[in-house]
């Protein structure tokens, strides 16, 4: 049986992401060793296109990810949380990735390449200029942060309470700063209010 041929049977013939039953192709799903139908999704026309090229990529379309990220396949588990990851300045998307959970396996495998599946520039950059916590531990996008200090949120009117855990952090630009949900509030905090929850 071809990688094809078992993708179409895993999915009943639909694409693995938004459930459409035409033109159907395989995407492996990168990076990997072996190019098998456990690393690969069965992909439509218009998430292969969207993926490939992500400055497409049309945010609403990927409301089916609220349905296809629930898969048991680590290969669509990768996809839906590189996506979410990728549309979560969009506000909806990090909501579902705060109920994201994968496998310390699966997470590693999707925090190891962007949408298309390229090696992710943001490893890269911070490996340069490492995000660092108030202890000095690296942090990841992705990460579980504890808050060390109450923190006025400008703007938003609340107070961050001391202990407060925030999940699913992404990075900035800025290796001071990360982004993270209080409150239900996305919020910029400094990392040195912060502490690595294990």
């Amino acid at each position: 049986m071809t990688i094809e041929q078992a993708l179409l049977q895993r999915s009943n013939s639909s694409c693995e992401l938004c459930g459409k039953d035409s033109n159907l192709s395989v995407f492996a799903v990168q990076p990997h060793e072996h190019n098998t139908e456990d690393q690969s999704a069965l992909l439509c026309d218009i998430c292969l296109g969207q993926v490939e090229a992500p400055d497409t990529i049309n945010a609403n379309h990927w409301r089916c990810l609220n349905d296809s990220m629930w898969s048991q396949i680590p290969a669509v588990q990768v996809m839906a949380w590189r996506l979410l990851t990728h549309l979560s300045a969009e506000g909806w998307p990090q909501d579902l990735l705060d109920m994201l959970y994968l496998e310390e396996d699966t997470l590693a495998w999707a925090k190891a390449g962007d949408v298309s599946g390229r090696t992710n520039s943001s490893d890269v950059e911070s490996d340069e200029n490492p995000t660092l916590d108030s202890n000095g531990a690296a942090l990841q996008a992705g990460d579980t942060v504890t808050l060390i200090k109450d923190l006025d949120v400008k703007g938003a009117g609340f107070t961050a309470k001391r202990g407060t855990a925030v999940r699913n952090i992404s990075l900035t630009s800025n290796p001071e700063h990360i982004e993270g949900r209080v409150n239900g509030v996305r919020i910029v905090l400094l990392t040195c209010y912060l502490k690595k929850s294990n």
